[in-house]
């Protein structure tokens, strides 16, 4: 479950940030035996996905072809798959437009100037997401897929003992969230394999609890965190979080 989760956010992500040389952000694109050219999917930021994940919408699409064939692409399986696994999590149904159509050409070098970091600064975030004409509102909006998912330690260790050089703990996380994640996380964590929810008090569920926790510094990456302490984004954070 926690792959197939990674895997429809790490998707949306990629169709948001339009790395479109293949289907769903190129991420199904496999590397051509022998070839020196590595896809979307041998690319470091992807290298925590799990087969399990990719073989999910593998099956799906098998079975529909099995019914119309050359008629869905990937990208709309998992535009699909990604609305009803957030309905299913108590999310909204809404309607999804089809008609995607998916690419052959995939490129691992695409990946790493095109995706948010964990510790990507609220400037280099809305830099970005303008680059994809993108505003503000919607920065923090989207961000909001964070309501599921889950980061490895290497994502988020330096703000628990490390701190931009100054040995010490992020100031902006929650003690006892702090003293949870030092369990799971020592300080060697950047190995460590294990993965922590995104939004600690619902993981399961497709809520707000995600913005609420920002508000009592509970955010796991240092990115999300943020975007409660800038005065540009603080306000969205604060609407979100009042309104289910």
């Amino acid at each position: 479950m926690q792959t197939y989760i990674k895997l429809l956010v790490l998707a949306q992500h990629n169709l948001v940030f339009g790395i479109l040389k293949g289907c769903d952000g190129s991420i199904l694109i496999e590397t051509k035996k022998g070839s020196k050219n590595l896809a979307e999917r041998e690319a470091e930021e992807n290298k925590e996905l799990r087969e399990e994940g990719f073989e999910s919408i593998i099956k799906a699409k098998a079975l529909v072809e099995s019914h119309c064939p050359f008629r869905v692409s990937c990208s709309d399986i998992l535009a699909i798959a990604a609305r009803d696994f957030i309905h299913l999590a108590g999310g909204p149904y809404y309607q999804v437009k089809k008609g995607r159509w998916d690419g052959k050409r995939s490129t691992a070098t695409n990946v790493p100037p095109n995706i948010p970091r964990s510790n990507s600064t609220v400037d280099q975030l809305i830099k970005l997401f303008a680059s994809k004409g993108l505003t503000v509102e919607d920065l923090v909006v989207l961000s909001g897929s964070h309501t599921i998912g889950f980061a490895h330690c290497k994502s988020f260790v330096g703000r628990l003992y490390d701190f931009k050089g100054t040995k010490r703990p992020d100031p902006n996380i929650n003690p006892k969230l702090l003293k949870e994640l030092r369990m799971y996380c020592p300080f060697s964590g950047r190995s460590s394999r294990a993965a922590l929810p995104l939004d600690a008090t619902t993981p399961f569920a497709f809520d707000n609890g995600y913005y609420k926790g920002l508000g009592s510094n509970m955010g796991l990456l240092g990115s999300d965190q943020a975007l409660f302490l800038d005065p540009r984004t603080k306000p969205i954070v604060l609407e979100m979080a009042r309104d289910k």
